[in-house]
């Protein structure tokens, strides 16, 4: 059986969106509910909005 966080949180979320102040205060957001960075950004730019894509993944670590 998965067994889910306490708080019924998922485990792992990509967060993506314009690599702006509001992207950088998202994942801020996530750490501050205790999630760890996994892995590294990744970029990509969206030709029609003309803007850069930014895209990190994280993840709630195990309960000790």
């Amino acid at each position: 059986m998965i067994e889910k966080p306490d708080n019924d949180l998922p485990r792992y979320r990509l967060l993506t969106g314009p690599d702006d102040a509001t992207f950088c205060h998202r994942v801020s957001a996530m750490l501050d509910l205790g999630y760890a960075l996994y892995g590294s950004p990744a970029l990509s730019y969206d030709i029609e909005k003309k803007c850069i894509i930014a895209a990190q993944a994280v993840i709630l670590p195990h309960p000790s």
